[in-house]
């Protein structure tokens, strides 16, 4: 991130997630969608060779993916091949309309915890194990 903002403290860090979330949630546009048609979904596959634009992984084409808006949806992003990009399903979900600098915030923080995952840091196990808990129960919802 250019010019990337510091912070003094984790509640300034907060506010400032907070601003881009409000910022995001104001700016949603109510439009209907349609579904790509069998060609455009190969058109937006073959954009990247198969790959997911998000995580690089590779995608068979016969398993289950998203056409994932590059510009959102709900931020105004149009309905043509031209603003989609292949993704996995769980890469998909998981970006869902984050802005660019709120991602990347929410890649970078992943990052910076799994580090202390790997030390063995106690406060972050702790998390983990809140996180491993929380999966458990919004697959299990899935399920359903």
């Amino acid at each position: 991130m250019k010019g990337e903002k510091q912070f003094n403290d984790a509640s300034e860090f907060s506010g400032h997630l907070g601003r881009l979330h409000d910022e995001r949630s104001g700016n949603k546009i109510k439009s209907g969608r349609r579904s790509l048609s069998w060609k455009e979904k190969e058109l937006v596959f073959a954009k990247t060779c198969g790959r997911c634009h998000i995580c690089g992984g590779a995608i068979a084409q016969d398993d289950a993916w998203d056409a994932d808006h590059v510009f959102a949806h709900v931020q105004g992003g149009v309905h043509s091949v031209d603003n989609y990009l292949p993704a996995h399903s769980t890469c998909n979900k998981y970006r869902w309309f984050y802005g660019p600098e709120e991602f990347q915030w929410i890649l970078k923080l992943g990052v910076w915890l799994r580090t202390r995952i790997e030390e063995k840091n106690r406060l972050a196990i702790e998390l983990a194990d809140a996180f491993v808990k929380y999966e458990h129960k919004r697959n299990a919802r899935r399920k359903k």
